[in-house]
């Protein structure tokens, strides 16, 4: 993996299965789908330091299921793969 994030930010990967049937069978063109709001940590930071300068760990970890809100994150390229570079606090649960 070429990038490590910092402090509480984490590394994801989206789940690049979207629905193409609705529950009435309707084909959805590739142009109408949604992006995933679910993916799989990849990489983690060590924690954000609180006001006293203790380390607060994170409460996800590497290859967690997660879920995130819509506009969540910022898209980088690595290694010709899309990812998900966001804020712990950006993640809205874990998959389990």
């Amino acid at each position: 993996m070429g990038i490590r994030p910092l402090q509480d930010r984490v590394l994801v990967e989206p789940n690049t299965e979207a629905e193409s049937k609705t529950a009435a069978g309707i084909i959805i063109p590739d142009s109408a789908k949604e992006k995933p709001m679910e993916g799989t940590i990849k990489a983690a930071g060590n924690g954000k330091l609180d006001n006293d300068g203790k380390r607060v760990a994170l409460e996800v970890k590497v290859g967690d299921k997660v879920l995130y809100g819509k506009y969540a994150g910022t898209e980088v390229k690595v290694d010709g793969k899309e990812y998900l570079l966001m804020r712990e606090d950006d993640i809205l649960g874990i998959i389990e």
